[in-house]
């Protein structure tokens, strides 16, 4: 399956070579399994040790240069159709290669916005230049920031399928724990519980375990990113997960919301009931305006706006991120028009990205109600990958 997906990407590569019109993608890494360049999982399928350059064609060319020990793990994995060899140095065949196929653009992986596409480090970049000065080749680089955002968020029916696999085994430990919370256990209990289901199957956390499964209870609680706690569960509490599994190296990433009653309480309160009904609105008013084309900022616009126009504090993120081989994946996202995601908010949804939807918002004196749902855009709107809660679960 592995091998399968990278030659699925590395044929969707040369289609987007072709039509951002440029004639070559050039990565260029070393010893990668300590220094990762993103891009290696999808359209490489292994590591190198030495300098080394995999090269994608828009005419359908795919060529590897690497140090002669790494050649008989390049051709046994198979996803590059030419294997060049050198012992002394990857200068001499790398000329070699520019010079017979003449690329009058190269795209590299730097990006100023998009860490996905920033893989090529400072010396890398500088070894580079050096090997090739005095050519032309040196002023053709540009950016391969559209190549991997197009490229990690244009989906196959592959990766989708593998992703909702991800997605209702992270429902199945979300109903799990639900029957494990009660009152008196600590956010560090609930935490380890949900690791011990993932572990237990044979999974990966999508992203640090200090941190997944993010637990939060009650008011006056650390903020999104930060780890469960010894903090107690206690009646009267809102209590959220922000959680995601990771499974034949694709995540997902999904948040849940329940209420801890109170002795006795026979309804929720009625500002907590208030609040996650406006969150569950804030969500849909986000999904039902999704398309291809339209700007991420304009999404985050409908629930960011919803949110406040009932009387709450703005949340301060990003409405949605794209998901797949990393729980924050792809370029483009739901953002606001703020100067910390430069171009991000900017850049035009296209069919088959999957994204969250995420907003939240405090309801005093109880905690935050929030839920993190996963779509995948259509030709005309989107599809939910999640079950979205629609409904407050109680404790």
């Amino acid at each position: 399956m592995k091998n399968q997906l990278v030659h699925e990407k590395i044929k969707q590569a040369v289609e987007i070579l072709n039509e951002k019109n440029i004639d070559a993608w050039l990565i260029f890494v070393r010893e990668s399994a300590t220094m990762r360049d993103p891009t290696l999982e999808l359209v490489v399928g292994t590591n190198c040790t030495w300098q080394s350059a995999f090269i994608i064609n828009k005419d359908g060319d795919t060529t590897a240069i690497l140090g002669s020990l790494d050649v008989p793990n390049m051709k046994t994995v198979g996803t590059y159709k030419n294997v060049i060899g050198f012992v002394q140095s990857v200068k001499e065949p790398l000329l070699e290669y520019l010079k017979t196929h003449d690329p009058k653009k190269i795209a590299l992986n730097y990006s100023l916005h998009a860490n996905l596409a920033d893989g090529l480090t400072h010396g890398m970049f500088l070894a580079l230049s050096e090997y090739l000065k005095g050519t032309p080749y040196i002023d053709r680089f540009v950016s391969s920031e559209e190549i991997i955002a197009a490229l990690r968020g244009r989906k196959s029916s592959s990766e989708i399928e593998l992703m909702k696999v991800c997605v209702r085994e992270t429902e199945r430990i979300f109903d799990e724990v639900t029957q494990f919370l009660q009152p008196g256990k600590s956010e560090k209990d609930v935490a380890d519980f949900i690791k011990s289901k993932v572990t237990e199957r044979g999974f990966e956390l999508a992203w640090d375990e200090d941190h997944c499964p993010a637990v939060f209870t009650g008011p006056d609680t650390a903020g999104a990113h930060s780890g469960p706690t010894d903090r107690l569960i206690e009646r009267g509490h809102i209590l959220n997960i922000d959680f995601g599994v990771k499974i034949n190296g694709f995540c997902s990433d999904m948040q849940r919301t329940w209420y801890i009653a109170k002795e006795n309480e026979t309804t929720v309160p009625t500002e907590v009931q208030h609040g996650f009904d406006v969150l569950c609105e804030s969500i849909n008013q986000a999904a039902i305006i999704v398309k291809p084309g339209m700007q991420g900022c304009e999404i985050d616009d409908a629930a960011r706006n919803f949110i406040t126009q009932n009387g709450y504090e703005e949340y301060m993120h990003g409405l949605g991120h794209q998901v797949g081989r990393d729980a924050h994946d792809g370029g483009s996202g739901f953002f606001p028009r703020w100067e910390r995601y430069g171009n991000l908010p900017f850049i035009p949804i296209e069919k088959d990205q999957v994204y969250t939807i995420e907003p939240r918002l405090m309801v005093e004196g109880h905690g935050i109600v929030t839920m993190e749902e996963e779509i995948v855009v259509t030709e005309t709107g989107c599809d939910y990958l999640s079950n979205p809660q629609k409904s407050l679960w109680i404790i």
